[in-house]
């Protein structure tokens, strides 16, 4: 048998063997009714043979007249179940039980009393599984107890700035003046079903957005498009799905408004550009936008504005914010590249890269990333040169990024800082650490390895990258586990062919890999990131495997022990691999729209958001996949 008929089903087997042939209904009667003794008793006299022909007219015309009793039931379980084998159950019952007649009924299970059944069910139950999931619903509690204590310290202390401050307990501006923490946390609220926190956001929102939008100074187009405009548009989907995430909040057409009308002053950072690559800042109230000061935008940036332009094009059915965002890939499609590979510059006059700098963490790191999901998001438009971009990227990061560290092999993603007749650098940001889940998803777009393998859809190339995946997302996971703290550096250099140092390790004398990472003295801060257990929230969905929930668990509780201010809110740190750790009086967004967030949906059901029907943008709100069914709310 050829390879291509696997896996098996039910129209592959043919039923040749005897016992499992029809019988026709000559041989039913006969064999029912005309037996040797039959013959010889009954068609001894005539009225035998009389009512014997009567019997036999009677029951045909049982038969032919007469529909299955649990026809209704059987068509109806094959209609929900829709498979091949309930269409021929339909076939076959058909509104007359002629070929019913002669089977024999499948043998029902006895009815039990309500008592039989709680014994039975209580002899087939797995208390192991049992209490595995009520051992995460617990973790995945404490998670949610994370966010009410940062919000209440954010809410105590700084309602309506970007971000906290714990220690000094008062807010800042750093991004704008938009509120973003406001509006990063607020899907994460409707997703843990924080109902008075999400109506509390909302309805500052609701308040004071629209002024600022309006009379705000200047701001950067891509923290905004991720954070604030990903926020809304979240934030209306998620209220739309269910209404009650925000009973005392605002309808959820304000979110919507409000990342239109921001959209609006933000567009002018592309109509401004005399190329496609547009300019990186914009002054809202003048709406006006310019070059950063040396003239060049970020590649990542530039780049990662495509999910949230294309879904408020899709909702508001105004095709300019698509339009303007899509011409940057479609640009940067035409531009020289390094086997797929980036400098993390561009210039928006001249529209070309600048340097040879090339890298997957800092202003490189979602440009790979949005090739796959913004493909994942329109495939229904054909976007296809995205995904060969995403081949070809992948394939140059394994053949000139991918190193091993000594002395132990861990499988590490390095950087070329003067392009690649420049030498290999062994540095790898922690924002590299996106790469793990964004290669699994690009592997089995979202579904389960295992249902992925069943059907066939995985080529090599795409269970290379899986493993790659994991291979990497233990280096991460190692890049906590190797310090005292139990928390990342921001950058960690790893011991490999011609690069060591010694005396800079992470400070956890028991760890396996202890030799293998390096960290610089200016590298050792941590700023609460989430990338690392993005990856393992994705690598748990597709893989299954509950590894990833256990270190999932061992990040927490790192950062509850040591980032957690008691007076409310969570602050980065200054270093990672000294006891106790200093501090740096800074809550980041992200830790409540993206860290907390990845962790929560990595302990809990795999149907909540599922990332069949969801892209994350890189700032972790989710946007549904639009496809020809995708309805606009």
């Amino acid at each position: 048998m050829s390879s291509k008929t696997l896996p098996y089903s039910i129209k592959d087997i043919q039923y040749d063997n005897a016992k499992f042939r029809r019988r026709s209904l000559f041989q039913v009667i006969s064999q029912t009714f005309l037996t040797n003794k039959m013959k010889r008793e009954c068609m001894s006299c005539s009225t035998g043979k009389f009512l014997a022909v009567l019997m036999i007219f009677g029951l045909t015309y049982l038969v032919i007249t007469h529909a299955s009793p649990i026809h209704s039931v059987t068509s109806g379980v094959a209609r929900a179940i829709g498979s091949k084998q309930g269409d021929n159950s339909i076939m076959d019952g058909g509104g007359i039980g002629v070929k019913r007649f002669w089977r024999k009924p499948p043998r029902l299970p006895p009815h039990l009393s309500p008592d039989e059944m709680n014994i039975s069910n209580k002899s087939t139950h797995n208390p192991a599984k049992s209490n595995l999931d009520s051992e995460w619903v617990a973790k995945q509690e404490s998670v949610k107890k994370a966010f009410i204590h940062a919000w209440s310290g954010y809410k105590k202390y700084a309602m309506g700035y970007d971000e906290l401050m714990p220690l000094s307990q008062k807010g800042i501006d750093g991004l704008g003046g938009l509120g973003a923490t406001v509006v990063d946390a607020l899907d994460t609220a409707m997703i843990m079903r924080l109902d008075d926190v999400a109506s509390e956001a909302g309805s500052w929102i609701e308040k004071n957005l629209p002024e600022r939008i309006c009379n705000k100074g200047q701001v950067n187009l891509f923290e905004t498009t991720i954070r604030v405009v990903g926020g809304l548009l979240s934030a209306y989907h998620l209220s739309e799905m269910n209404p009650n995430s925000t009973k005392n909040g605002p309808k959820p057409s304000v979110y919507l408004e409000n990342a239109k009308n921001l959209a609006d002053v933000l567009l002018t950072a592309f109509t401004s550009s005399p190329t496609a690559i547009p300019f990186s800042d914009v002054v809202l109230q003048d709406h006006k936008a310019h070059p950063a000061p040396d003239g060049l935008s970020s590649t990542s940036e530039a780049s990662t504005l495509q999910l949230e332009f294309n879904y408020l094009s899709f909702l508001t059915g105004d095709p300019k914010y698509s339009v303007e965002s899509m011409k940057v890939l479609e640009h940067m499609k035409t531009l020289p590249k390094v086997e797929g590979l980036v400098p993390i510059y561009i210039s928006p006059s001249s529209g070309e890269f600048s340097g040879n700098n090339i890298r997957l963490g800092s202003r490189g790191d979602s440009y790979y990333e949005y090739l796959i999901k913004v493909w994942l998001q329109q495939r229904q438009n054909n976007w296809s040169y995205l995904h060969e971009m995403y081949e070809e990227a992948m394939k140059g990061v394994k053949h000139l990024l991918v190193k091993k560290s000594k002395p132990n092999g861990l499988v590490f993603v390095g950087e070329l800082p003067g392009g690649v007749e420049g030498g290999f650098s062994p540095k790898m940001d922690h924002l590299v650490c996106f790469l793990p889940g964004t290669l699994a998803l690009g592997a089995t777009k979202g579904i389960t390895k295992a249902k992925a393998m069943e059907e066939n859809l995985l080529t090599f190339e795409d269970l290379e990258n899986l493993k790659l995946a994991e291979d990497l997302a233990k280096t991460c996971y190692e890049m906590y586990s190797v310090t005292s703290t139990g928390l990342a550096p921001e950058i960690a250099y790893f011991n490999s062919e011609g690069y060591s140092e010694e005396n800079l390790d992470g400070g956890n004398k028991s760890s396996e890999y202890i030799h293998d990472i390096v960290i610089k003295h200016a590298d050792r801060h941590n700023l609460l990131r989430p990338e690392t257990v993005e990856s393992l929230f994705v690598l748990y969905r597709i893989t299954e495997d509950s590894k990833y929930r256990e270190w999932g668990w061992s990040i927490f509780e790192a950062f509850e022990k040591y980032t957690k201010v008691e007076s409310g809110g969570y602050t980065s740190l200054d270093d990672v691999t000294m006891l106790p750790p200093r501090r740096r009086d800074k809550m980041e967004t992200f830790f409540l729209g993206e860290t907390l967030k990845y962790l929560y949906l990595l302990f809990g059901e795999s149907n909540v958001i599922p990332l069949t029907q969801f892209v994350f943008n890189t700032e972790a709100h989710p946007i549904p996949i639009i496809t020809t069914t995708t309805k606009k709310e």
